[in-house]
């Protein structure tokens, strides 16, 4: 009798040889595990094929859609539930313990799991960021990301970052947190937020142009934990010095102090990275996307409404 818990997992991964050891590790008690890389160049696939996981290479073409939810679509998994985990994130076995005891129960279609994010070598436990939920765990055949209509924004990668799966039927939460532990450095913290920045900065945009909600978890300040933080966003956008009260929210509002010199620097970082998000909107909305528009060339890039084409100097 197979002690593997009927459970595909899918992890996206480009040149993540740092994190996929521990993470591999973290899965064995998976029946089955997909790697889908995006041309790794470092030693990431020699690293999955020695754990015995199946590797598959996505060619993003641009559009909808990204990795994610192309694997969703095309991976022959021959489980019904499917996890989705990170190469920076690990599953602990007593996790794993309620996995499969959650599996079972035909009254749910998915389940939301908690991260706890380390950073510095502290587990960052204020500031907002824990609890974090995720819908991580599902049917696969009931679940798919949401598109927000942000996939033609370049230099954002090839994968689903922030966007929220849509899922058909009941959803629950698992009580075992999963762990949140980048082994690279703070270059590639860095480097991640500044794509992550042009993602958000869209996000911004269509939020202030008011573009609906179709195709989206929506917004509903009465609804689940994403939704609300999806409501709060919006209520967010509109407000003035972001990248101050950014830190005033995590720092003092939300205790980050209490996590010592670690919460201090992610409290500075994430004020960083609101500015990056403030500059790269007003470029949209000013410069047509781009840093300098000459005056002779004002015309919005066919990505963006051409609204902007009126205000850009």
């Amino acid at each position: 009798m197979s002690s593997k818990i009927p459970v595909s997992v899918l992890i996206p991964a480009k040149n993540e040889e740092a994190n996929l050891p521990a993470c591999l590790t973290s899965l064995q008690r998976a029946d089955e595990i997909f790697i889908v890389d995006s041309q790794s160049s470092d030693k990431s696939l020699e690293i999955a094929n020695s754990y015995g996981a199946n590797v598959v290479q996505f060619h993003f073409n641009g559009r909808w859609p990204k990795k994610k939810n192309w694997s969703l679509d095309n991976l022959p998994f021959r489980n019904e539930w499917v996890l989705i985990v990170d190469c920076d994130e690990r599953i602990t076995p007593e996790l794993w313990d309620e996995i499969a005891q959650a599996i079972q129960n035909e009254e749910y279609s998915g389940y939301y799991l908690n991260r706890r994010v380390f950073f510095l070598g502290q587990w960052i436990r204020h500031g907002g960021k824990y609890p974090d939920w995720n819908l991580r765990l599902f049917k696969h055949k009931a679940g798919r990301y949401e598109n927000l209509n942000t996939e033609d924004i370049p230099n954002t990668g090839d994968n689903e970052v922030h966007e929220h799966v849509i899922l058909q039927g009941k959803v629950g939460y698992l009580k075992n947190d999963m762990l949140h532990e980048d082994f690279r450095d703070l270059f590639h913290w860095l480097e991640r937020h500044n794509r992550y920045s042009n993602w958000e900065a869209r996000v911004y945009y269509n939020l202030l142009t008011g573009q609906g909600d179709t195709g989206t978890i929506g917004a509903n300040l009465f609804g689940d934990a994403v939704q609300r933080k999806r409501f709060l966003k919006k209520v967010w956008v509109h407000l003035p010095f972001k990248p101050i009260l950014r830190f005033i929210l995590f720092y003092i509002i939300q205790r980050g102090f209490l996590d010592g010199r670690a919460g201090y620097i992610y409290g500075r970082l994430l004020s960083q990275y609101e500015y990056q998000i403030g500059v790269k909107l007003y470029e949209l909305r000013n410069c047509g996307g781009k840093l300098n528009t000459a005056n002779t060339a004002k015309s919005a890039p066919p990505s963006l409404p051409q609204k902007i084409e009126q205000t850009a100097v």
